[in-house]
């Protein structure tokens, strides 16, 4: 017995979609006792789509080349498919609006005169919001000047047997993250976000080969974890029986190419770490790394530059960008380059140098409410004092340069520096985007700075390297003096849409 409009009102939202489900999957069991081999299911295997309505958009809507004035008739018959996310009937004549994937619309004309009093009547009792339908029939321009599929005939091509949410509200944050696939269906925003996304890829791959790099693959999981300082994600292989990292960075492995001969290489992959979740970090997130033979950090700041501003261009069409709040940011010019120890200094009032006691920066420290971090080293206290006090007033591009020596291990001393080492970090609207190196290429060095990781490893910091062999071995054969940079895909997108991690990665991991 069909429930009273009171009685509907009562029920709970999910009640209400239990028993849209069971209407749907109603008429979802009346279409497979239509087909003539049932045990095919209820839909077709194959439509004869001819057209896409993007491309009917294009040719026959507003600003294209044969433009329709209302009422107008092209002659011209296509077959069509689309999700239906408006629909409404009129005794002989139905309306519905038709999304393709990118979110084009164009709208169906289902008349009785065209398709027939069944076919019409089979309509309106099987077709919902949220199914997708083929129509076949001749494009037009209704009186009311929407560009129309005047349809002959039509078929279900696959039904939501649970519906749509309100396409008149905007989801919350949990179901857009959650459900991407809805998120992709009935918001805009979500379409663009996968489109920038390649479109930036696209953009740093040219860029590369413009440059004359070779795109390879390395390893994600590994024998050890190495390539940065960071807590892995372990696993074990039964096959090899035997433990397993997962990833936190390629750069062993591009430097192991490097030193076979592939003088400029890069990697656009995953990584992973085991560590906090936030607006600017992911456990799993995407990354770029590049290292060229015979450059040097200053070099590759210039390449990471060019490629930035080249993504943004492919994106946006300026190196200006607009956020999804409005905000406009320039990543164009020349970016700003300063050392760490002395804009420090500036910022904290105190002169900090590699010689500066521990005392005084704990001092410092204490003084300026900076939380001391486990198994604190001179530089990372400088670090953590340069984070409080420099980092959030970096709005425009900056590379920080400069870092001290016993935060990089795997980076060149510097040149004429005592005490830091040619680093460089890049700050885009305060957050980190990129770092860049002279890659430390002396492997008796290397196994210096692998041995006092170790040491820290022993005293308890989970985020020491460990000495590998198999990379010490590989420099010792020889490698190049090198330029090498990682910037995360993800945070990129960040720079050049304005939206969260959570955004910008089409799935992200939730809890």
């Amino acid at each position: 017995m069909p429930e009273t409009p009171a009685e509907n009102a009562a029920a709970t939202p999910d009640e209400d979609i239990v028993e849209q489900k069971a209407v749907r999957l109603a008429k979802r069991e009346k279409l497979v006792a239509e087909r003539e081999s049932p045990a095919g299911g209820a839909y077709p295997v194959s439509l004869a789509v001819t057209a896409t309505i993007a491309e009917l958009r294009a040719q026959y809507g507003e600003g294209g080349p044969d433009a329709l004035e209302a009422g107008a008739e092209t002659g011209r018959t296509v077959g069509v498919a689309g999700r239906i996310v408006f629909s409404r009937n009129t005794g002989k004549l139905c309306f519905a609006a038709l999304q393709a994937g990118d979110g084009s619309r164009i709208q169906a004309m289902v008349s009785q005169a065209k398709v027939g009093e069944d076919a019409l009547a089979a309509w309106k009792e099987i077709v919902d919001l949220g199914d997708h339908v083929f129509v076949s029939g001749e494009v037009i321009s209704s009186r009311r000047g929407e560009l129309s599929i005047m349809v002959d005939e039509w078929q279900m091509a696959s039904k939501a047997v649970l519906p749509l949410p309100n396409l008149h509200n905007e989801l919350n944050e949990e179901t857009r993250v959650r459900q991407r696939y809805l998120d992709l269906i009935v918001r805009e925003q979500a379409r663009a976000n996968v489109v920038a996304r390649a479109k930036t890829n696209q953009s740093l791959r040219e860029t590369f080969v413009k440059h004359g790099f070779t795109e390879v693959e390395t390893p994600m999981l590994q024998v050890q974890p190495g390539g940065a300082t960071a807590r892995p994600f372990i696993t074990h292989s039964n096959a090899f029986d035997t433990e397993l990292f997962m990833r936190i960075a390629p750069e062993l492995y591009l430097k192991r190419a490097v030193v076979g001969g592939i003088d400029r290489v890069f990697e656009i992959n995953r990584n992973f770490r085991n560590e906090g979740a936030d607006s600017t970090h992911s456990p799993e997130f995407a990354m770029l790394e590049a290292y060229q033979a015979y450059s040097d950090y200053n070099g590759i700041a210039d390449l990471t530059q060019e490629l930035i501003q080249s993504a943004a261009v492919a994106v946006a069409g300026s190196t200006t960008v607009t956020w999804a709040d409005g905000t406009e940011f320039d990543l164009g010019g020349d970016w700003d380059r300063v050392s760490m120890y002395p804009s420090l200094s500036e910022a904290a009032g105190v002169e900090i140098t590699p010689e500066t006691p521990m005392a005084d920066l704990l001092s410092l420290a204490e003084r300026s409410g900076v939380e001391v971090p486990p198994h604190a080293t001179h530089g990372k206290l400088v670090e953590e004092l340069w984070e409080h006090f420099v980092k959030t007033g970096l709005e425009r591009p900056t590379f920080v340069m400069d870092f001290p020596v016993d935060t990089s291990p795997l980076v060149r001393e510097h040149r004429s520096i005592p005490g830091v080492v040619e680093k460089w970090d890049l700050y885009v609207r305060g957050f980190e985007l990129a770092t860049g190196y002279s890659e430390l290429v002396d492997p008796v060095i290397q196994r210096e700075r692998f041995v006092e990781q170790a040491a820290l490893a022993d005293r308890g910091d989970d985020e020491a390297m460990r000495i590998d062999e198999d990379f010490l071995s590989a420099l010792e054969h020889g490698m190049p003096p090198t330029g090498g940079m990682g910037m995360g895909i993800d945070r990129l997108l960040m720079a050049i849409t304005g939206l969260g991690i959570r955004e910008t990665i089409l799935f992200p991991l939730v809890k």
